[in-house]
């Protein structure tokens, strides 16, 4: 027999809304990256106020297509005004005339500043616009540069989440438990981890939202893997329910891991949720970590989503 829902103050519950909105969705609230699924419509297509934004969170081959993009338009720009200008303004150092190619290959000197004199401007009309493509080429690769190091020297968390969570034995009850390690191999301090729980409420409609009481919220030290519990104690919002019960509520735990690194000296932060469907029930999390008779101790990443059978007490 199902479980029926049931929803009472408890001490976990400490917000009613997260700013993900009350309304059921058909779609999770955090997407598995730590993205929110969320659409913005009523925006206007042109945001340059988003631009640099952008271009700095952008995926790397989209970010160096769009820079070799800029740079065949620009070189074709300004090939097109050599043109307009009129080519017999350029002399070439074999004594041949210019042709439409070598207006496109002379800006490309001009903008990166190479200038083979293979081809050069012979009136000043010409040398006015290679001047002004030179001020261009040094402030575009100027920000190209600042760009590319943005990207680079951009503090992120490197945190992997299992793809699953487990509804494990624990203590004599049970326990909502999933895993995580820092896949870098830098050093992660003083590693704090927040859960949230979000599920529908068949008497009002809306969405309640519960912070989960943790056995463990925060760590010093992280070099290997951390698995977080949610004991489900007489505390907890899912005390007493079964899967079909958190199914039908379509639950979805959203997790927030703060940590402090030590390479940039900042703090980073993680996310990532898991639905109802993404639980494993009688399961519980195998041994990552091997400690040989003689030697270092070592953490396999690729077990990070090991699991293995465990039976579950009754709820």
């Amino acid at each position: 027999m199902a479980t029926r829902l049931r929803f009472r103050r408890s001490p976990t519950r400490a917000v009613d809304d997260l700013g993900l909105g009350l309304k059921p969705g058909a779609r999770r609230g955090v997407n598995k990256d730590g993205t929110f699924n969320l659409h913005r419509a009523g925006q206007p297509r042109f945001r340059p106020y988003e631009f640099y934004h952008q271009l700095i969170t952008m995926p790397l081959p989209r970010f160096v297509g769009l820079l070799v993009l800029g740079y065949l338009l620009a070189n074709l720009g300004f090939g097109s005004v050599y043109l307009l200008v009129g080519m017999e303004h350029f002399a070439k150092g074999d004594g041949q005339s210019a042709q439409a190619l070598d207006a496109f290959l002379f800006s490309a000197q001009t903008l990166t500043t190479v200038g083979y004199g293979h081809i050069y401007p012979t009136s000043t009309l010409a040398n006015a616009v290679a001047a002004l493509e030179s001020l261009v080429g040094l402030l575009g690769f100027a920000l190209g540069c600042g760009l590319l190091y943005g990207r680079f020297s951009r503090p992120h968390a490197r945190v992997r989440f299992t793809h699953r969570a487990v509804i494990a034995p624990y203590r004599g009850g049970r326990a909502f438990m999933f895993r995580i390690v820092n896949e870098r191999s830098n050093q992660l301090i003083e590693v704090e981890a927040s859960v949230s729980l979000s599920m529908n409420n068949p008497d009002t409609g809306l969405r309640t939202f519960h912070t989960l009481v943790l056995e463990r919220t925060h760590i010093n030290l992280f070099p290997s893997n951390w698995t977080i519990v949610h004991p489900l104690d007489e505390t907890s919002p899912l005390a007493g329910l079964d899967e079909a019960a958190v199914r039908t509520a379509d639950v979805e735990f959203i997790v927030l891991i703060k940590a402090f690194d030590d390479t940039f000296a900042q703090t980073v932060y993680a996310r990532s949720s898991y639905k109802a469907e993404e639980l494993v029930w009688g399961a519980r999390f195998a041994p990552m970590i091997d400690v040989p008779d003689a030697g270092h101790p070592t953490v396999d990443l690729g077990r990070l989503d090991a699991i293995e059978a465990a039976e579950l007490p009754p709820a």
